[in-house]
């Protein structure tokens, strides 16, 4: 067996602990935002990520500017987060769904790029910026089409070509004054992004169908995720109470370095390829 070569010795070597220990075994792959940082997507922990201070779910509901100013770095942000494309380690983990190793991906990620990569069973714990929708009536609209009325409405604004993207597709805008805010065409109510903010609680439907993928895997690998928060350290915990082996790929430390089975310090992109390349077929 052969490991690619952009690994160096220690990261091949326990790349080939991971396959020794999840050959013949069906997986389930949790992925955090290091799996998008090859991406051009920054990641809020990483090594060189950026200081940012997201916006809660108290502000973003309790107060007018704050949506506004919400909104406006939201849509300067949003024709780079939505031009993104899935990177090698998107493919790899499709690639592993499709050969029958990976029985689907939870991703805390909203990016949607799985999904575009050809992922089969996605689990989006945090949602998706691909969807806005009315906290009033519930009517749900594309964000394509959302950003097609800012700029109706907002003539002005220009987005410029190159932007400082922040880890959720927003940008730090300069100032939002004048900004109209969009509203439910339905009801005039209050549209909010398909996301979990910051101080939110994951849907407890969508957190049962990560733990349901969990359970009907033999095997758990965590890539890109410093697992602090908690919804990850939750589903390792179910493997662990399983005794299924866990795999953690993260440049740097994680939450969870001392309860893995094999942990990988390198590049998502390149382990991810290099598992998918190596673990056998099954069925």
């Amino acid at each position: 067996m052969s490991i690619v070569t952009e690994l160096d010795g220690a990261a091949a070597l326990a790349v080939s602990r991971a396959v020794d220990v999840l050959a013949g075994r069906r997986i389930a792959v949790l992925t955090g935002a290091g799996v998008s940082t090859d991406s051009g997507i920054p990641d809020y922990r990483g090594k060189g990520a950026p200081v940012r201070t997201p916006m809660t779910v108290e502000q973003f509901l309790g107060s007018e500017s704050a949506r506004r100013r919400y909104w406006v770095g939201s849509h300067l942000g949003w024709r780079a987060f939505a031009a993104a494309e899935p990177n090698a380690g998107h493919r790899a983990i499709a690639d592993l769904e499709r050969s029958g190793v990976a029985t689907g991906v939870v991703t805390q990620n909203v990016d949607g790029l799985h999904v575009r990569a050809g992922s089969r069973r996605v689990v989006e714990l945090h949602g998706t910026m691909r969807r806005v929708f009315c906290t009033h009536c519930g009517q749900v609209f594309d964000r394509r089409d959302l950003a097609g009325r800012v700029e109706a409405d907002n003539p002005w604004i220009l987005v410029p070509d190159g932007v400082a993207l922040g880890p959720d597709g927003d940008v730090l805008p300069e100032s939002s004054d004048g900004f109209v805010v969009p509203a439910c065409t339905v009801c005039e109510g209050m549209l909010k992004p398909d996301v979990v903010f910051f101080g939110e609680f994951i849907p407890a439907e969508k957190f049962r169908e990560a733990e349901q993928l969990v359970h009907a895997s033999e095997g758990l690998v965590i890539a890109g995720s410093s697992l602090v928060v908690n919804s990850g350290i939750r589903l390792l915990e179910r493997a662990r109470r399983r005794r299924l082996p866990v795999v953690i790929v993260n440049r740097g430390t994680t939450r969870a370095d001392a309860r893995a089975t094999v942990k990988i310090d390198a590049g998502t992109s390149e382990v991810l390829r290099a598992l998918a390349d190596a673990l056998p077929s099954a069925g």
